[in-house]
C-alpha cells in the first residue's frame, strides 16, 4: 500500500519547520505560472482557455498522492498540448461546423458547437492516453523509457517546440489559415500563412511584438537578478495582467479587431465520462501521448532524484501519470506531462516535496472560483507570445548539435534525423519513426555477448554459475553486446573478464595450464560466440572455490586473455581484490588492450597484489 501510495508513506513524517516555508513560496510562486501556461497552452490543445486552468488543477492532486517525485510540476506541457491540437483539429475540423448567417449572407463557424466537441475529443484522448499509462504501469512496463534516448528526446521535443511556433502564427498576425493534416502539414502550414501575410491585423501584430519584447527583457532580468531575488519576478502573470487592462480600456477587440479570449465561466465542472466511440479514432495519438509524457516526466524526476539523493519509481510514475490523465479526462482536461520552466521555479524557490504542487493547484482553485473571469479581454496574442518565449529554452537544444558532432556523430544523426521526422511528419508520426530509425543505429558488435551475474562468486554459487553459462551459451541467451553498451561498461570503475572463444590449435596440455594459442587463420567456432565477456561488477572477493570456477571456465572455453579493465588495487578501496583473484587473473595479460601510459603500471600492480 505504501509503495502504490506514496503521499501515505512520506507525508506523515512531513516536517513544518524544515520545508512549510520553502513549500508554500514555491507552490505559490508555481501556481502564478500555471494560470498563463494553462490558458496559454490550451490554445496549443485547440480547446477553450478555461480547460487549461481545469488540467492545471485536477491531475496535479492526483499526482501528490501518487506520484514518487518529491520535486517535477505536473501540468499542462508544450509538446503534449500541440499533440492533443493535432487530434482535436483533425476530428472536429472548423469545416465541420460552418453556418450560414443570413444577415451578412456569409458563412461563419459555430465557434461553441466546434469548442463543445473539441473538448470531447480532448477529454477522450486523454482518458484513454492515461488507461495505456496505468497498464504499461501494471505491467512493469517502465523500461519502455529505454527506447527514448536523451538525443531523441531533445531532438524531438525540439521538432515538436517548432510545431507550436508555427500553429501559433495565426494569433501573432490575426489571420485564419485552413487546417491541413497529415504528412508534410507543418510546410502547407507555413505556406498557406506567407499567402495570408498581406491580411495581418495590424493591432494583433503589434500586440503581439510589444508582448514579446516586454517578456524577453523581464526575463532577461530575472536571469541578471537571479542570485538577488528571493523569488523570480511572474513576468507572465504581470503581462497578462497588463495586457488584460489595456485591452480593457482601450477596447481592442472592438476598435482594432484583435481576438480575446472570451468568456470564461467560474467555478468547476461536473465529472463526464468520455464518449467511447472515440476511442477507435484516437488510439494511435493516445499511446503516443502516453510514452511521450511518461518519457519527458521520468527524464526529469530522475535528473532532480540523483541531485538530491531519493529513488524515483519508473513504473510508479507510469502509474500515477495514467491516473492523473484517466482521472483528469472524467473531467474534460487534456493530457499533461512535466513542465521544465516550471519545475526549475519550484526547486529554485525552496520546494522540498509535493506539497508545493498541492498547493500550487490551490492557487489555481481560487483562480477559477472567483478571479477567471477576469481575464476575459485578454488578447489570445499575448498567451501566444508567452508560448513563443516559454520555448526559447528549447530551441537553445539546436546548440547540441555541435556538442553531439564533437563526442559522438551517431547520437548527433540520431537528433538530426528525429527532428526532421518529427517537423515533416505530425508528433506522432514523427515519433514512432524516429524511434524506428534509433533502433537502427544500434549495430551489435558480431559475435560479442555479455554474461553477468548479479552476486559474487563464491563456494556456495560457483556451480550453479558455470551451469548458468554453459546453458546460456548453448541456447545463445547471452546479451548482445551494442557499440553503445560497450563503451558504457568500459568507463566504469570495475572489473570485467574478457574471454576470447577461438578453435584452438593446441595441445591439451597447453589448455590445462590454462593458456591456448591461435595459430593464424584459424577459425571461431561457429556454434558459439566469438567472445563471451564476464562482467564480475558484483564480485568484490572470490574464495579459492570461485577461483577454481573461473579457472574451469577458462579451460572449458579454450580461453585465450582475461584482461584487467581499471582494476580498483586500492587498499582502501572497497572493491579491493583478494589474492587469489588477482593471481589467477593474471595468468595471461593483453597488454595491447590496455592504454598504453597503463600497462606496465598495471603489471606491476597486479604483481605485487
Amino acid at each position: 500500500m505504501l509503495s502504490s501510495v506514496p503521499v501515505l508513506s512520506w507525508l506523515p513524517r512531513y516536517s513544518l519547520r524544515d520545508n512549510a516555508i520553502g513549500d508554500l513560496i514555491s507552490g505559490i510562486s508555481v501556481g502564478i505560472m500555471h494560470l498563463p501556461q494553462g490558458m496559454a497552452y490550451a490554445l496549443l490543445a485547440a480547446v477553450p482557455p478555461v480547460f487549461g486552468l481545469y488540467s492545471s488543477f485536477y491531475p496535479i492532486l492526483i499526482y501528490f498522492i501518487f506520484g514518487s517525485s518529491k520535486h517535477i510540476s505536473v501540468g499542462t506541457y508544450a509538446v503534449m498540448s500541440v499533440m492533443i491540437g493535432g487530434v482535436t483539429e483533425r476530428l472536429a475540423p472548423d469545416s465541420n461546423f460552418m453556418m450560414y448567417v443570413n444577415a451578412t449572407n456569409q458563412s461563419m463557424v459555430d465557434v461553441l458547437a466546434r469548442d463543445t466537441e473539441r473538448v470531447k475529443v480532448a477529454a477522450a484522448v486523454t482518458f484513454l492516453s492515461g488507461l495505456f499509462q496505468m497498464l504499461l504501469g501494471l505491467v512493469q512496463f517502465g523500461f519502455v523509457v529505454t527506447y527514448l534516448s536523451e538525443p531523441l528526446v531533445r531532438g524531438y521535443t525540439t521538432g515538436a517546440a517548432i510545431h507550436v511556433i508555427v500553429s501559433q502564427l495565426k494569433y501573432t498576425f490575426g489571420i485564419s489559415p485552413k487546417r491541413h493534416s497529415g504528412p508534410f502539414a507543418l510546410i502547407f502550414t507555413v505556406i498557406e500563412v506567407c499567402y495570408l501575410v498581406p491580411e495581418t491585423n495590424i493591432g494583433t501584430l503589434v500586440v503581439s511584438l510589444v508582448s514579446i519584447i516586454g517578456l524577453i527583457m523581464v526575463k532577461e532580468l530575472n536571469t541578471y537578478l537571479g542570485k538577488k531575488l528571493p523569488v523570480p519576478i511572474p513576468v507572465e502573470l504581470l503581462g497578462i495582467i497588463i495586457a488584460t487592462v489595456i485591452s480593457w480600456q482601450v477596447n481592442l477587440e472592438g476598435k482594432y479587431g484583435v481576438e480575446v479570449v472570451g468568456e470564461i465561466p467560474s467555478g468547476l465542472q461536473p465529472p463526464v465520462m468520455p464518449t467511447a466511440s472515440l476511442f477507435g479514432q484516437v488510439i494511435g495519438d493516445a499511446f503516443a501521448l502516453s510514452v511521450v509524457g511518461y518519457g519527458i516526466a521520468i527524464s526529469l524526476g530522475r535528473i532532480f532524484a540523483l541531485k538530491y539523493g531519493y529513488k524515483v519509481d519508473s513504473n510508479q510514475e507510469l502509474i500515477a501519470l495514467g491516473l492523473s490523465n484517466s482521472i483528469g479526462g472524467v473531467f474534460q482536461c487534456f493530457a499533461i506531462s512535466c513542465s521544465m520552466s516550471r519545475t526549475m521555479v519550484q526547486e529554485s524557490t525552496g520546494g522540498k516535496t509535493q506539497v508545493a504542487s498541492a498547493l500550487s493547484a490551490m492557487v489555481i482553485l481560487v483562480i477559477m472560483l472567483w478571479i477567471g473571469a477576469l481575464f476575459e479581454e485578454l488578447p489570445k496574442a499575448v498567451l501566444a507570445a508567452i508560448i513563443y518565449v516559454n520555448l526559447h529554452g528549447m530551441m537553445k537544444q539546436f546548440m547540441d548539435i555541435p556538442t553531439l558532432w564533437k563526442s559522438n556523430k551517431v547520437d548527433m544523426l540520431v537528433w538530426v534525423a528525429t527532428l526532421i521526422l518529427t517537423v515533416l511528419f505530425n508528433p506522432d508520426i514523427g515519433l514512432a519513426a524516429s524511434i524506428a530509425f534509433s533502433m537502427l543505429t544500434v549495430n551489435e558488435i558480431p559475435g560479442v555477448v555479455i554474461f553477468r551475474s548479479s552476486a559474487t562468486l563464491y563456494f556456495a554459487n560457483a556451480e550453479m554459475y558455470q551451469d548458468a553459462l554453459a546453458e546460456k551459451v548453448r541456447s545463445q541467451e547471452l546479451l548482445c553486446t551494442t557499440q553503445a553498451y560497450f563503451d558504457k561498461l568500459a568507463k566504469r570503475l570495475s572489473c570485467f573478464a574478457y574471454i576470447l572463444l577461438w578453435e584452438p590449435d593446441s595441445s591439451e596440455n597447453e589448455v590445462e595450464k590454462g593458456v591456448a594459442t591461435v595459430e593464424e587463420g584459424s577459425k571461431p567456432v561457429s556454434t558459439l560466440p566469438r567472445a563471451i565477456i564476464l562482467e564480475l561488477s558484483p564480485v568484490n572477493f572470490l574464495d579459492t572455490v570461485g577461483v577454481k570456477t573461473l579457472r574451469n571456465v577458462s579451460r572449458l572455453y579454450a580461453l585465450i586473455s582475461i584482461l584487467l579493465n581499471r582494476l580498483t588495487c586500492s587498499a582502501s578501496s572497497p572493491r579491493s581484490f583478494s589474492p587469489s583473484f588477482s593471481f589467477s587473473l593474471s595468468l595471461s595479460i593483453s597488454s595491447d588492450k590496455m592504454p598504453k601510459c597503463n600497462v606496465a603500471k598495471m603489471r606491476d600492480t597486479i604483481q605485487a597484489k
